[in-house]
């Protein structure tokens, strides 16, 4: 029996897992908040399945969740669902205003990318100067009187999947999940749903005491 045929391709790995986890994934329309610590569950349920690497899923899992479609559906009050669509946690408002600035941002680099492209059709104007302008996009940044987490440096024992860390991300540190340890850095899944590779240097543990 032949070796089923990798899918390296991000689109179509979505499309798979939308067609394995109909209640959790989509290709299409809103999307639905993921469970933090889904990428375990994926590998967990997926560990017979030969077609998708955990490098792949890992990348397609990020590309998911930074999506705008994705993003948009980081609303406050939102439940968390898991693989088979069943809802857990609810994202709180500090999740979703990240989440919300994230997709300005995104859409900001886009507009400016857009604007800032050249045109298609040369000016036949021999005095004519062309000038590519570029701009400045101003985002904002996390709720600014969202509260610190008090955190420590992590030890060795601290760096395996399923640790509480909170990661610098911009200005303000967030809450996260360390979900894999590569060689190349750390994979986190943040409590907005993203996944994000960091180093060890950008990472505290959580200490839930005040």
């Amino acid at each position: 029996m032949e070796n089923p045929q990798k899918i390296t391709d991000s689109k179509a790995v979505i499309s798979l897992l939308a067609e394995l986890f109909p209640n959790c994934f989509s290709t299409k329309g809103p999307a639905k908040p993921l469970k933090i610590g889904v990428f375990q569950d994926l590998v967990t349920r997926l560990e017979n399945d030969e077609r998708i690497s955990k490098t792949t899923l890992r990348s397609t899992l990020r590309h998911y969740t930074n999506s705008w479609r994705y993003l948009e559906s980081l609303k406050e009050n939102a439940h968390r669902v898991d693989l088979d669509g069943v809802e857990g946690d609810v994202i709180d408002k500090e999740h979703a205003d990240f989440a919300a600035s994230q997709l300005e941002t995104s859409k900001a680099k886009v507009a400016a990318s857009k604007k800032n492209a050249p045109k298609k059709k040369a000016p036949t104007n021999k005095n004519y100067k062309h000038k590519v302008l570029g701009s400045k996009v101003k985002t904002n940044s996390p709720t600014k009187n969202t509260p610190k987490p008090v955190a420590v440096k992590l030890t060795q024992s601290d760096l395996k999947a399923g640790t509480a860390v909170s990661v610098k991300v911009g200005k303000s540190p967030m809450p996260a999940v360390i979900t894999d340890i590569q060689k190349d850095g750390i994979q986190v899944q943040l409590n907005t749903g993203m996944i994000v590779k960091v180093s060890q240097d950008q990472l505290r543990l959580m200490n839930h005491g005040k």
